[in-house]
């Protein structure tokens, strides 16, 4: 019981670590890009942001949501 716990929260904090990690390369990257583009949201526009950056940003939400998702679906270990 413990010992699946402990594995859920080490799986859970290594996807928020990495989700982390990748996100402050990906704003780091970010910086020097020259196109911006405006995203309409219907009631309202973002500030500019690159398009890279929108597509990491969606990418590093799905590696977080899918890793969070596993660990708490992870099965029980059966005695």
């Amino acid at each position: 019981m413990v010992g699946a716990m402990l594995l859920r929260l080490r799986l859970l904090m290594i996807t928020v670590g990495g989700s982390a990690a990748l996100l402050l390369v990906l704003c780091l990257g970010a910086q020097n890009l020259g196109d911006r583009y405006r995203l309409n949201l219907g009631v309202g526009s973002t500030a500019p942001l690159p398009a890279g950056f929108v597509v990491g940003v969606s990418a590093v939400l799905g590696l977080l949501g899918g890793g969070s998702l596993t660990a708490l679906l992870l099965p029980d270990a059966k005695r």
